[in-house]
């Protein structure tokens, strides 16, 4: 007979605080779509400024997820043309942590609903690009959301997701 072991629990911590050895602060519960699962989502502590999203003129395939801002990225990252804004988010690092990205559309919505405090009133590129000129923003100050050129500088703010 064999002795089942449970598995450790992780307890998130209040919406907006740091969470410890996790790289960042709590934002929220992401639900998952379809067979994705559920997540918490993570936000950098620090954040980039004067980023361009990429080129402007230029759709880059499989980068149209609401959703996935991990799959956007990635396909951001392996696209022929820089991507500065995605490229700064993969970079980041914290609490030993590698797997950070920038945000899909819905993932940064969240982090307004949740903890917009945490962030500078102003606005933020997301990974989703909605043409082969602009791409979605989230804005901090009025918490509206819209598209803006690609070749305009913003502000970056990393995630990583937490498995439940």
């Amino acid at each position: 007979m064999s002795e089942v072991q449970d598995k450790p629990v992780l307890v998130a911590p209040r919406l907006g605080v740091y969470w410890e050895g996790q790289g960042g602060i709590y934002a929220g519960l992401m639900p998952g779509q379809g067979d994705a699962p559920d997540y918490h989502l993570i936000a950098s502590l620090d954040e980039g400024m004067d980023f361009e999203w990429g080129p402007y003129g230029m759709k880059v395939p499989e980068c149209d997820s609401r959703l996935d801002g991990a799959a956007n990225t990635r396909a951001l990252l392996g696209a022929t043309s820089k991507h500065p804004a995605a490229a700064w988010a993969a970079e980041y690092s914290k609490d030993g942590h590698t797997d950070f990205y920038l945000p899909a559309q819905r993932e940064l919505n969240l982090c307004y609903a949740t903890i917009a405090e945490k962030f500078a009133p102003s606005w933020y590129w997301s990974s989703t690009q909605s043409s082969a000129y602009g791409a979605w923003c989230q804005g901090f100050a009025y918490g509206f959301q819209f598209a803006d050129g690609k070749n305009v500088k913003g502000r970056v703010r990393a995630v990583r997701r937490v498995k439940i």
